[in-house]
């Protein structure tokens, strides 16, 4: 990762409340990189190799051998098996492995580079790579805080560069129906929506294989830590580190984002406005964060209730996805979209539930990285853009501060601040109490 010395700790050791001024290129910002013909290769990188790196890089592989629109050109980790693995399944060269993603970075023939590394060093590595000219697939949560989501976004505008937050769910075709008839009054004015990601587990969730040949010799325990807190090697927080707080948001950052991101681009991104989060660790007692969470996102016209558990699955089948509307409902099947009216608005002709057919179209990891390549080509921002996903990370970090500190969370959009209490009226709390003349009518 980065050079081992007092100058990188000094430039890397952010604390967890990082500003957004505080992060800076480690790296000085290099030209533009070539301009991608209709015909040309797209040509990347992929900085960590673990459990998702190596499914990108599959990914990745893939359209290379496939389509043959992407060539994988160097890989980046610092775990000397990974970098061994991902050098055989992509065949490439020694001198095509870096142990110090700087390294790859500065290569000018490569086009993109996907980061796929604990969440804490998400924000210096995607700043690092737009600075040295390369667009961005950064592995959701896009970072482990808020300043440094905005941080991102600003960098992705300063360097003129592509970044898709990866989480693949918004390549899911049924959200996009969703949007347009939401869009087109389908149901009314919005109101909520909830949803759930629960799964459940023998050996606790996040609890990964540790590897025996996971050691000091062969992990660069320093450079893994990064901006994080100092301790001793730790391969129990190595491989399972979505269960600590030092790397990770647990459910909320690693999960959520799967599914307010298509629930939120459905109704209308934008920043929220009051956060709660609830929970704890009621089972799974081996972790910091919880096995069993919610939270309640507030927006200025409607809000998401995201419930979860990673100790009962059964939720996924009795918390289904929905969003309601004052006319009507929007529910999801496995290749539709139902709309159902409300029965107090069946004289407007919409009595009868409308179920919209929609073609999936293939794997959604394979369409959102075609958005991606898509975007690279034509140089506009993908779905998950870089400003979506820091709406995204504003409100699923501030439901993990609220559960962390036992208050509700406030932010104010347009300074682009947390706030510890509402200034001025909270949108959508009162009416003006005055009567409408069309109002109820006399019922013969």
């Amino acid at each position: 990762m980065a050079p081992f010395n007092r100058r990188y700790f000094l430039a890397a050791g952010l604390p967890a409340a990082a500003s957004a001024a505080s992060l800076k290129p480690m790296m000085a910002a290099r030209p533009a990189a070539r301009v991608i013909g209709a015909n040309d290769r797209i040509q990347m990188g992929v900085i960590g190799v673990g459990g998702n790196g190596s499914g990108m890089l599959r990914t990745l592989l893939a359209r290379q051998d496939g389509p043959g629109d992407v060539q994988v050109m160097a890989v980046s980790d610092i775990y000397t098996r990974r970098k061994e693995r991902a050098r055989n399944a992509a065949k490439l060269a020694e001198k095509d492995v870096h142990h110090n993603y700087h390294d790859l970075l500065a290569r000018t023939g490569i086009d993109g580079v996907v980061i796929s590394v604990p969440d804490h060093w998400h924000a210096q590595m995607a700043i690092d790579a737009m600075a040295a000219g390369k667009d961005v697939y950064l592995q959701k949560p896009m970072t482990l805080t808020i300043p440094e989501a905005k941080a991102v976004s600003e960098a992705a505008v300063r360097y003129g560069r592509v970044l898709q937050v990866g989480s693949q769910h918004l390549a899911d075709a049924r959200y996009h129906k969703a949007k347009e008839l939401i869009a087109g009054g389908e149901i009314g004015a919005l109101l909520w929506a909830q949803g759930t990601y629960s799964r459940n587990s023998l050996d606790g969730e996040w609890n990964y294989y540790v590897d025996e040949e996971g050691t000091p010799e062969t992990i660069d325990w320093t450079r893994w830590l990064g901006p994080a807190k100092r301790r001793p090697f730790s391969a129990e927080r190595y491989f399972r580190w979505r269960k600590y707080w030092d790397y990770s948001g647990g459910i909320a950052t690693d999960l959520f984002y799967h599914k307010l991101g298509p629930l939120l681009y459905a109704m209308g991104p934008a920043f929220p406005t009051r956060v709660t989060g609830s929970g704890g660790i009621y089972v799974q007692k081996d972790r910091e964060v919880p096995d069993t969470y919610a939270t309640l996102i507030e927006y200025p016209g409607f809000y998401v209730n995201l419930s979860s558990s990673m100790a009962n699955a059964a939720a996924g089948r009795h918390f289904a996805d929905v969003i309601y509307g004052q006319k009507g409902t929007v529910t999801f099947g496995a290749n539709s979209v139902t709309v159902s009216p409300e029965p107090t608005w069946a004289e407007e002709g919409k009595g009868a539930a409308r179920t919209y057919p929609v073609q999936g179209g293939g794997n959604l990891v394979d369409l959102h990285v075609a958005d991606l390549l898509a975007a690279m080509r034509s140089r506009k921002q993908p779905v998950l853009s870089p400003q979506f996903g820091y709406q995204l990370m504003t409100a699923i970090k501030l439901g993990v501060d609220s559960y962390r500190e036992g208050r509700v969370k406030f932010f104010d959009a347009a300074a682009q601040r947390v706030l510890d209490k509402p200034v001025g009226a909270r949108p959508g709390y009162e009416g003006d109490g005055k009567n409408r003349a069309n109002g109820r009518k006399r019922r013969a």
